[in-house]
């Protein structure tokens, strides 16, 4: 294993239906799953929590591949995480959708750093091979 540089802690208690507590105490939430009306405005679920840790993560990946290329960017990421239905187990999978808007690139540009981006990621890293990820990528 490679040298540790950081590592947190959050415990789940309860599943889908319950609560979820960081080691810092910090990020203390309930869990609720969606219904059809969607997520509500009291609780959170699994898919926000690593859209939320994907987009800060990658945006994070964007701004050091844009200063190594001395590149001078603004950047906003979102990640659309969607749970969709497995056929091969009859479960569930999930999806991404990175959507990626660059300011200070032309679209080319964009798009290259981008994709550095998406390689140096450890979200991306982690999700790589294992769940579908699409780059939307704007320069603006």
């Amino acid at each position: 294993m490679a040298d540790k540089v950081f590592s947190t802690k959050a415990t789940a208690t309860g599943g889908r239906e319950g609560h979820v507590k960081s080691d810092s105490g910090f990020l203390d939430l309930p869990l609720q799953m969606p219904d059809k009306n969607g997520i509500p405005d009291d609780a959170t679920n699994p898919e926000q929590l690593f859209a939320a840790g994907y987009s800060a993560c990658y945006d994070g990946a964007l701004n050091l591949m844009a200063s190594k290329a001395e590149v001078d960017i603004s950047s906003e990421t979102t990640a659309e995480v969607s749970l969709l239905k497995d056929p091969a187990d009859n479960g569930f999978k999930l999806a991404v959708t990175l959507h990626v808007h660059i300011k200070g690139a032309d679209q080319d540009q964009a798009e290259e750093l981008a994709h550095r981006a998406h390689e140096f990621c450890p979200y991306s890293k982690a999700t790589g091979g294992n769940i579908d990820v699409d780059l939307q990528v704007t320069a603006g």
